[in-house]
């Protein structure tokens, strides 16, 4: 089988890896794990977050349950879907938005796909500059070397929901869903995070890819590497902040916590593909609490140098999108990573025909648990590692009641429909 790999593990950008496989008609599907669900009874409701002034729904708006370390985030609709078990359904629940005033909700009123609407709440710069760096570089410098306090410093043991789709012409191909387990190091360690698959499936539809099938490699590792202030090497480190030009934008707010906000894009004398976007850092104690931020993709040539490892002489791929987030969450007065996503978007032509084709690659996985590890070690045989494919390790889709109570993120419309779809094609089956 001709290969044509994808990586971004260079120094200049995340490490990441994506594979394109010429397609074959003898795909099998492996299950990974067998995992025993705890029985604990639990009740799951659902709703949609939206803009209070402008009735839109907010995607990746924060949901957790007050004083647990249960939580989970609304999708791309503003939906979303919250498991709580019995012994917590008298337990309040909060919504936060960056750049919104936090609202919380007791879970008996949570009934019936309730509507809820946060409210704006812009800061100015000019009521948070008294304690204000001298300059927004000094800021991003004063954030990296503070994550040794700012940051959990102790091993945590993470739930986390991942999802990966793979879509042709805006057709899901490809989808891919996991429940795992993460061995969050100290963000002053140097070792790198791990991860156990709990429960996994996915499906591919050959037919809508043609000779091509995009994989992604390292799954979850993905959206893990995200993770700027643990993998900061890969975006910002002392090194290399002198290549960027950092500027502050009107600060906001996030859970009643006053936030700068950070733009920052590569110097117009550099040539190789940088980064651009906005960092969002607390005023207080200077952490990071979300990220957004593209891939500088204008050279499109040179940024897929920063992509392809391997390829067939006949095809030319080049990224026409590289977009990343992540989110952070404190919780005890420190902060963790909560939320990344990921999506690529590719243009691969085959010499001599006429029509490019064009795939996008999303990602996610948000954190909906957390315990201290004191004791447990993941042995090598259990860990999923960097090199893997999760379609290739994952199971199909079958048993609606598949997840039980983990909570995962809600699927947004297209996701559904294509996944009704998989269930009617194993009905026929």
């Amino acid at each position: 089988m001709k290969t044509i790999h994808l990586q971004t593990n260079s120094p200049q950008i995340l490490t990441f890896i994506a594979v394109f496989l010429l397609m074959t008609s003898n795909f099998k599907s492996h299950a990974f794990f067998d995992f025993q669900q705890q029985l604990n009874s639990y009740k799951a409701f659902k709703g949609t977050v939206y803009d209070a002034q402008t009735k839109t729904p907010l995607t990746f708006a924060d949901i957790s349950v007050i004083d647990t370390n249960i939580s989970t985030i609304t999708n791309t609709e503003g939906e979303f879907l919250l498991k709580i078990p019995d012994n917590l359904l008298n337990a309040t629940v909060s919504f936060s938005f960056l750049g919104y005033s936090e609202q919380k909700i007791k879970i008996s009123d949570l009934t019936n796909h309730p509507k809820i609407h946060l409210q704006p709440n812009v800061t100015s710069l000019a009521e948070v500059n008294l304690t204000a760096p001298e300059s927004a570089l000094s800021l991003v410098e004063a954030t990296l070397k503070r994550k040794g306090e700012n940051y959990i410093n102790e091993q945590k043991i993470m739930t986390g929901f991942y999802r990966e789709t793979i879509k042709k012409r805006n057709k899901n191909a490809s989808l891919s869903e996991a429940v795992v387990e993460i061995y969050k190091q100290s963000y002053q360690s140097k070792k790198g995070d791990k991860v156990r698959l709990i429960k996994a499936r996915k499906n591919t539809d050959y037919t809508k890819l043609d000779t091509i099938a995009l994989k992604l490699q390292g799954g979850p590792f993905s959206t893990l590497y995200v993770d700027m202030i643990k993998y900061n090497q890969f975006i910002f480190n002392e090194g290399n902040l002198n290549n960027y030009d950092f500027s502050f934008e009107n600060s906001t707010q996030i859970d009643n916590r006053k936030v700068y906000v950070v733009n920052f894009k590569q110097k117009p004398q550099i040539q190789s593909p940088l980064y651009f976007g906005k960092l969002y850092i607390d005023t207080e104690n200077y952490a990071l609490i979300s990220a957004i931020y593209n891939l500088n993709v204008t050279d499109a040539e040179a940024a897929s140098k920063l992509f392809i490892k391997k390829k067939p002489n006949k095809v030319r791929v080049l990224p026409t999108e590289a977009a990343y987030r992540v989110d952070y969450k404190t919780q005890n007065g420190k902060w963790h990573y909560r939320y990344s996503n990921i999506q690529l978007a590719f243009k691969v032509n085959w010499k001599g025909k006429l029509f490019n084709s064009n795939y996008t690659l999303n990602s996610e996985m948000a954190i909906t648990d957390w315990q201290d590890n004191n004791s447990k070690v993941l042995s090598y045989q259990e860990s999923f590692k960097p090199s893997m494919i999760l379609s290739d390790e994952a199971s199909g889709f079958s048993d609606p009641q598949f997840w039980g109570e983990y909570n995962i993120i809600e699927p947004e419309k297209s996701i559904e429909s294509a996944i009704k779809k998989i269930n009617k094609q194993l009905a026929k089956n």
